[in-house]
């Protein structure tokens, strides 16, 4: 699922009555508590979060729900600006994926 697919696309009108660039509206994500029935993996060379998607979900696309639910002071190994995660990270995998994307278009208003 693309997440970027419902969010509306916008475009600023400059001081001279021309257009400016087209860009997307904030997305915002939600918080994803942890459930009992989360899957932990220790990452092993080569995982990426797209590969975990598509693993888990079926989707590579999701890849955005097992990074934030793994950003934060008990993952401080997690890089945020990288698909890929250093060997032997420990991550939690959510399971709730109705739950999370339900939220997702409540707070973006989708």
């Amino acid at each position: 699922m693309n997440r970027y697919q419902n969010i509306q696309i916008l475009r600023d009108i400059k001081e001279t009555e021309t257009l400016g660039p087209r860009y997307r509206k904030g997305t915002k994500y939600p918080d994803i508590p942890f459930n009992g029935n989360d899957v932990y993996v220790i990452t092993t060379q080569g995982d990426r979060y797209d590969l975990l998607a598509q693993q888990y979900y079926g989707d590579h696309t999701m890849w955005w729900i097992i990074a934030i639910a793994n950003v934060g002071d008990y993952t401080p190994d997690v890089p945020l600006n990288s698909l890929f995660i250093p060997e032997g990270t420990q991550l939690r995998i959510p399971v709730d994926i109705q739950n999370i994307m339900f939220k997702y278009a409540q707070i973006n208003r989708l």
